[in-house]
């Protein structure tokens, strides 16, 4: 690419942040409105901004309808992929919009009208998408919870949201045992105080479930005999679209909103600028709808470009093995896809030599997305080299809705740094912070912020708690907001995201990043994943200590495996430099991880040093984290 396109980039992002009225007034035409804005952003209470105020819109009919009126009613919307079942279809965008459309009125007739809340409590079915997009339809606002969520966080989520009605299935399908959803949804509501009206369920064929007085069965509501479709109901573009709870919270669960209209304009804007996916062309993103990068890129932003979007119900490894993301690629000529770092480590771990790479024809595919944790640069090498085409990190959260910081390869493509998601994305006035709220020098490490206003389709505030927001988000330094990543900015510009801050180790005075330590780590041939934790020491404050997971080709026996922990610990203080203190590193079989694959640093720092530890409630497999106990506490 040309160093004009490059530099025309930097001056748009620029301008978008000294003039974001501007910016985003002209990026509000790529969706349809009902009444199109006269007033873009409304600052005159900050810190709550809003976008497009005087807008309205209805974001289903963007993802559906218009694509229906202007010649894609037979193109393909969603393409449902599920190995674990050994089933799959294809939905037109016209197919999709009588579900859609038919679903929406199921609600309606429930007694669901604007503003009312629905709970989706589904696995990784087309169900799902057709629940959300009926909500959007009526201005309901949605509030998915990733399957098979625990009863008791089920039931906090159900409480704070209070829906009218909640969307289920009898059960989920894992690669080694059927998950009853059912009995979990009846006691999640048994324990909360807020009962819904009705609950719709879904009936799968792997295990049906006991209804209740208050259940129905979706596929009777939905028979073209029992409901009329829906029409679209236009809403405000400040309405809220839905809310979706960050995972790992305790107490009262924190519910990001997420408005209409600004997330509309921003994610349409996203989808070809960003991540170079035009209108007809196929995208897969491996993730869940359980998470905001489900909501996001799975759902709204594909349709709202008038894409084909992959809904994929499996796992990376397991399914049957570690080539089934080749497999979905070959089969549905994906141009792009997005997926987690640790997807691809699993897959590395299983295929290190990139044998099941090589066995599909990946010729459609011309960029890797990855995101949700820190790519760190082993992976990024391997799948840089494992597939020949550009393997692209962009960083963001479930509070921002989109992109903070990637390469905008739909526009121009930098230079790719390894352990760097390139730029600052547009709207994003991005700054590295001092204690002081002072910016920091160029590669000099702090905390990452972004001066406000944020731009559209990041939250406007938390569900019924503006209070909390400011204090969670924008209390630390006047005028940003808060990201809780450390990292710093190198001398072009480029963005490095290290870690959480409470990941920072502070090691006899010196401030080091547990992302530093696991780069040298994860660089050694030998190691498939690793995560490094500071424990308390009475004499430094703080030591590292690191696990490390072996490649599935590494066999070694025990004597083998100590003098390997000998060699990363020095291979440590070689890269890093003794200030790291890293004494101990052990060889596991597994880190504890959320569902969405972030490894549960903070956790295992508390049972490190002998605290009671705060388990998310979305851990993978409690099981990693017992057996880990015992080398956490020093007691092995």
């Amino acid at each position: 690419m040309s160093d004009d396109a490059r530099q025309g980039y930097r001056d748009t992002v620029a301008a978008s942040v000294t003039d974001p009225a501007g910016f985003w007034g002209e990026a509000a035409g790529l969706v349809d409105w009902v009444r199109a804005p006269r007033q873009v952003l409304d600052d005159s209470r900050p810190p709550f901004y809003r976008w497009y105020p005087d807008g309205r819109l209805n974001v289903c009919f963007n993802a559906l309808d218009r694509h229906v009126v202007h010649g894609r009613a037979d193109q393909a919307a969603l393409v449902y992929d599920s190995p674990v079942t050994g089933t799959g279809r294809t939905y037109t965008y016209a197919e999709l919009l009588d579900l859609v459309a038919r679903f929406a009125g199921v609600l309606r007739d429930l007694g669901v009208g604007k503003g009312d809340r629905v709970v989706i409590y589904l696995p990784m079915i087309p169900e799902a998408v057709v629940a959300m997009l009926a909500c959007a339809r009526i201005g309901a606002v949605h509030s998915v919870v990733f399957g098979g969520f625990a009863p008791a966080e089920l039931a906090a989520r159900i409480e704070d949201a209070r829906p009218k009605v909640v969307v289920s299935a009898s059960c989920g399908v894992e690669p080694s045992r059927v998950v009853a959803y059912k009995p979990m949804l009846d006691e999640a509501v048994r324990r909360s105080e807020h009962k819904p009206d009705h609950c719709v369920i879904v009936q799968r064929e792997q295990l049906q479930a006991e209804m209740g007085e208050r259940d129905l069965d979706w596929a009777q509501l939905m028979h073209p005999d029992a409901v009329a479709p829906a029409a679209c109901v236009p809403v405000g573009a400040t309405d809220p679209l839905y809310v979706l709870y960050t995972s790992g919270t305790t107490g009262r669960p924190k519910g990001i909103v997420r408005d209409s209209g600004g997330y509309a304009v921003a994610l349409s804007w996203s989808m070809t600028n960003l991540f170079g996916v035009q209108p007809g062309e196929t995208w897969f993103c491996a993730s869940d709808v359980g998470w905001v990068v489900g909501h996001s890129y799975i759902v709204y932003a594909p349709l709202l470009a008038g894409a084909t979007t992959v809904l994929f119900e499996g796992k990376p490894v397991g399914t049957p093995d570690a080539g089934t993301y080749w497999r979905i690629v070959e089969e549905h000529d994906v141009v792009a896809m997005f997926s987690a770092p640790t997807a691809i480590r699993a897959v590395k771990k299983q295929d290190p030599r990139g044998e099941l790479i090589e066995a599909h024809d990946l010729s459609s595919l011309r960029t890797l997305f990855l995101a949700g944790e820190r790519l760190d640069p082993d992976t990024w090498q391997w799948a840089t080299d494992r597939l020949g085409i550009p393997v692209v990190d962009n960083w963001w959260q479930t509070e921002t809705g989109w992109p903070i910081a990637t390469n905008p390869v739909g526009i121009t493509l930098f230079d790719l740094k390894p352990g760097s998601p390139t730029l600052p994305t547009v709207g994003y006035d991005v700054q590295v912070l001092d204690e002081r709220g002072e910016q920091v020098p160029a590669g000099t490490e702090g905390a990452i912020c972004i001066r406000l206003p944020l731009p559209p389709g990041t939250l406007p505030t938390l569900w019924e708690d503006d209070e909390r927001y400011v204090s969670s988000y924008l209390s630390a330094y006047d005028g940003y907001y808060l990201t809780g990543d450390g990292g710093y900015v190198d001398e072009d510009g480029y963005l490095y995201v290290m870690g959480r801050t409470d990941d920072v180790l502070n090691v006899a005075g010196h401030r080091l990043s547990t992302g530093s330590l696991e780069e040298a780590l994860a660089g050694h041939p030998a190691v498939a994943e690793c995560a490094v934790i500071g424990v308390r020491d009475a004499l430094k404050g703080q030591v590292p200590r690191a696990l490390v997971v072996l490649k599935a080709d590494v066999d070694l026996d025990a004597g083998a495996i100590a003098a390997l922990e000998a060699e990363l610990v020095q291979r440590v203080r070689d890269e890093v430099g003794a200030v790291a203190a890293l004494r101990r590193v052990d060889v596991v079989e597994a880190l504890p991880k959320t569902r969405s694959g972030k490894i549960l640093r903070r956790t295992m720092r508390q049972i490190a040093d002998g605290q009671e530890a705060q388990v998310p409630s979305t851990i993978e497999d409690r099981g990693v984290l017992d057996a880990l106990e015992p080398v956490l506490r020093g007691e092995e």
